[in-house]
């Protein structure tokens, strides 16, 4: 029998206790069911993040605008860059391999349930956090970049600063938490015969990010919660005028912000290096070479943090190292570029809305790497820091890279995790009036920015003579809203009535495709055995042989049925199928931290009723860890025996 057959159900299903309804939703830890609320909750404040950029541009559209006043638009403008980075792109990512990388490696669910759990809970309360400033005294007003010294009491008044700490405090332990998890699930769960060069390229990717993750965060977290001690506890680490030093925070944060962006543009990396082969009926080309920049991406990520500090006064010999090994991380991305281009040369190329996406990102990435280059160049960035140019840059490499290769994945996994098919003629209009819409948008801040437009103005004079690219970038983001309205409505719609999607609607090669859309809850009835890079390929092709170690594309379907390119196993040798029971444990410890949290941020205003919330929040956690550690003691596998 075929793997497909096999590791969809042949044998009876284990009895897994599942909860209807939300309660099931509240206390799963089911890593699919985890990955589409990282996906829906990241998708929900993409779209508030999405709302607050069209404020901005609305008030940027004419000079000497009124439409917002000067400190909610830096509240817009904070909040803006928060969400994007913290709240949306990053989560989509961890969704994506929430659901897909278990299927990938032939694995049952990730390696800590529970954990995982913690980690979407987690990040949802520090989301929240980070919104609930808006109604109690508005929103943080520094930037999502939090320079000091204006992040201290005395520039920064109100609640909103200490409520960024704790809600980026919250959602990077849900960010470390969900590293270690893909780290010890990639590492130790892996089928039978998956060696680490057998990996699929996307858990390639987000394996290098766990690490980036595990190493970077912990700066950002140290930062905030010095930043906090200033604020409240009469510390002055950031303090120049009491002895503290203002530029160790842009050293702290630029030490976790850059490698940040490998954290954001990695796994996109990694989708696009899955749907190319697919689309392309060719496996990837130079498969080592794009596994192994990955690597070299992560580890020169943490050596060219100060080249966001070359305007600070760090002296020449900084400047020198800091640049050239900004040009030097060039060369990986370029190595990943070329071996994608050379996948899609000369294959049977398959236009679908995916495949649209992940030539885009290509083309997109291109040219917000160019630029980026550009600003590598000490003597030149020194002109157009703080500039649009620098606005232009970012979102050609988080958005014309990042989010449409969030897109490409997306479409491709959509009918895995639904069921259904995306409409791919609404996906197609969508693609080519967000790839229009986004140029418009974004194009023009390259030329304003070489004209002088300094970022984070509220304003503008008619004499400054930005007036018409400023037009055109508003225009754009009016037109890339209704690019995502569209996607909305595909999804909603299909969802509810769109086509049946197959086990394997794209003829994949990976593992994810072997089981049924969308998979059952133990994933794989049989774990099964690899041989290859491709090893759905292998089953479905076995007349295709290998040439210089690649196999050679296949070009049509097979017509007969499947060839088991896999070990046989007998019923008797199957494994017993353990399952984690569903548990709130995780969503109660959640909720005594945010409430511990709430209390942190008013002890130094309302100190008898903050320290008793404090204290039920840590009493709430206790609660939680108790029935953490009472289920986990049930639910062994050799409890009983």
């Amino acid at each position: 029998m075929a793997i497909a057959e096999r590791t969809a159900g042949t044998v009876s299903p284990p009895s897994v206790n599942v909860r209807p309804g939300w309660a099931g939703w509240l206390s799963t830890t089911d890593h699919k069911r985890i990955g589409i609320m990282y996906l829906v909750s990241a998708f929900v404040f993409f779209l508030i993040g999405g709302i607050e950029a069209l404020l901005m541009r609305i008030q940027l559209g004419t000079p000497d605008n009124t439409f917002l006043t000067p400190d909610v638009y830096n509240q817009m403008f904070t909040m803006h860059g928060t969400t994007m980075i913290f709240l949306g792109l990053m989560p989509l990512n961890v969704g994506l391999g929430n659901y897909i990388v278990p299927l990938m490696i032939g694995a049952r669910d990730m390696a800590f349930p529970r954990l995982n759990a913690l980690s979407i809970w987690l990040f949802i309360f520090g989301g929240l956090m980070l919104y609930v400033s808006f109604f109690v005294g508005g929103a943080p007003n520094v930037g999502w970049f939090a320079y000091a010294p204006l992040t201290q009491k005395q520039f920064a008044p109100t609640a909103g600063v200490d409520y960024w700490i704790i809600g980026i405090g919250l959602t990077g332990v849900a960010s470390i938490a969900g590293a270690l998890n893909f780290i010890v699930t990639i590492l130790n769960m892996r089928a039978p015969g998956m060696t680490l060069n057998r990996m699929p390229l996307f858990v390639w990717m987000q394996l290098i990010v766990a690490f980036i993750v595990i190493f970077a965060f912990p700066v950002l977290t140290v930062a905030t919660i010095q930043l906090l001690f200033d604020r409240h506890f009469g510390t002055r680490f950031f303090l120049p005028n009491l002895g503290g030093d203002a530029v160790l925070w842009q050293h702290l944060f630029w030490f976790f912000g850059h490698p940040e962006v490998y954290i954001l543009i990695l796994p996109t990396m990694g989708i696009i290096s899955e749907v190319l082969p697919t689309f392309s009926r060719k496996p990837i080309f130079g498969y080592a070479f794009v596994a192994y920049s990955g690597v070299a991406i992560g580890f020169l990520g943490f050596l060219v943090w100060a080249h966001h500090m070359f305007a600070v006064g760090l002296g020449p010999l900084a400047n020198a190292f800091f640049g050239a090994a900004s040009f030097l991380i060039a060369v990986p991305t370029g190595v990943k570029i070329f071996n994608w281009l050379a996948t899609m040369w000369q294959g049977s190329l398959n236009l679908t809305t995916s495949m649209l996406y992940a030539i885009s990102f290509i083309s997109m990435f291109v040219i917000g790497g160019i630029s980026g280059i550009t600003l590598a160049s000490p003597p030149i960035n020194v002109q157009q820091t703080d500039s649009y140019y620098v606005v232009a840059h970012m979102h050609y490499v988080l958005f014309g890279g990042a989010i449409q290769g969030v897109f490409a994945g997306v479409f491709y996994w959509f009918p895995k995790m639904t069921g259904r098919m995306l409409n791919e003629r609404l996906g197609k209009w969508q693609f080519w009036l967000m790839l229009i819409s986004f140029n418009l948008t974004f194009f023009p801040m390259h030329l304003s920015g070489n004209e002088g437009m300094p970022r984070r103005i509220y304003t503008y004079e008619s004499e400054m003579g930005w007036n018409l690219w400023n037009l055109i970038s508003t225009i754009g983001s009016l037109l890339l809203a209704v690019a995502f309205l569209i996607f909305l409505w595909n999804v909603l719609t299909s969802i509810r009535r769109g086509p049946i999607a197959p086990a394997d609607p794209w003829d994949g090669a990976t593992l994810e495709w072997a089981v049924s859309s969308p998979p059952p809850v133990y994933n794989f009835a049989v774990t099964p055995r690899v041989r290859s890079r491709r090893p759905l390929w292998d089953e479905k092709y076995p007349h295709l042989h290998e040439v210089n170690g690649s196999h050679e594309a296949p070009v049509a379907r097979p017509r007969g049925p499947l060839h088991d390119g896999f070990e046989h196993e007998t019923p008797a040798a199957m494994e017993p199928i353990h399952l984690p029971s569903p548990t709130y444990a995780p969503l109660i410890v959640s909720v005594g931290i945010m409430i511990l949290g709430f209390g942190i941020i008013y002890l130094g205003d309302f100190g008898l009723v903050a320290a008793s919330a404090m204290l039920v929040g840590l009493l709430i956690m206790a609660m939680g860890v108790l029935s953490w550690v009472r289920i986990s003691h049930v639910d062994s596998p050799h409890h009983g025996h």
